[in-house]
């Protein structure tokens, strides 16, 4: 499964708003990036995700998002947990809104 054209459009539209960005396709998602720092994931399954570094991911907790953690198929290890997070649902559909968390996850990379 990878992410579908409709799916970029409305990440890229939602963070337009931020200019200087670049996308690259990686394991059936997209990375994205502000000026060559990459501040956000779109996953295969359409979930978009900011990366979270020092203070900003307790913000990102108190906002109720939930990193991003994965587990490897036939290993017998505990969940691995990514420095990303999922995009508070407010920001999901205001470019606005979207745009001022992508400003604070990029403060703290």
């Amino acid at each position: 499964m990878s992410v579908s054209d409709e799916e970029i459009a409305h990440a890229l539209e939602l963070f337009d708003g931020l200019g200087g960005l670049t996308t690259r396709k990686m394991m059936g998602g997209l990375c994205i990036y502000h000026d060559g720092t990459i501040f956000a994931l779109l996953m295969s399954d359409g979930q978009l995700f900011l990366k979270g570094r020092g203070a900003f991911c307790d913000v990102l907790d108190a906002e109720g998002c939930t990193r991003w953690t994965y587990e490897r198929e036939g290993a017998k290890r505990k969940p691995t947990a990514m420095p990303y997070w999922t995009m508070p649902e407010a920001a999901m559909d205001d470019p606005d809104e979207a745009v001022a968390w992508a400003r604070r996850a990029l403060e703290h990379l």
